[in-house]
């Protein structure tokens, strides 16, 4: 049966269009859903260290040059001139070349401003 009542369901039942709705509905419904439970909990977890999460913390005494690097501002680069320095600091006099926070700033390339922001993901033994 054809209707034609300038719905745009021109050749449909009133039932197939019912069902159509219905059908567009769920999916409407299923997706909210999907979002309410994968990208709202994302969200509202806040972002204090910048998406930087590390599952304890690192002393700069033993640490290799990659997990240096995952510190913020630190990278690659700065990761292996601490490690250079670390080295040819213990050579002469075996210490340790980093007692606290503050000597990293001997490192080349490692201002107050950096050493302090990655003060609370080190320690120092």
């Amino acid at each position: 049966m054809k209707t034609t009542d300038g719905g745009g369901f021109e050749g449909l039942r009133p039932e197939q269009s019912r069902i159509e709705s219905f059908c567009f509905l769920i999916s409407i419904l299923i997706s909210v859903v999907i979002v309410g439970l994968f990208v709202v909990p994302n969200l509202a977890m806040p972002s204090k260290h910048n998406g930087i999460f590390l599952a304890d913390t690192i002393n700069p005494n033993h640490a290799s040059s990659a997990s240096l690097a995952r510190l913020p501002g630190i990278g690659l680069t700065r990761a292996e001139a601490i490690v250079a320095y670390r080295n040819d600091f213990a050579a002469p006099n075996n210490k340790k070349a980093f007692q606290n926070f503050k000597d990293l700033e001997k490192v080349r390339g490692i201002g107050p401003k950096t050493a302090q922001k990655i003060n609370e993901w080190l320690k120092f033994e």
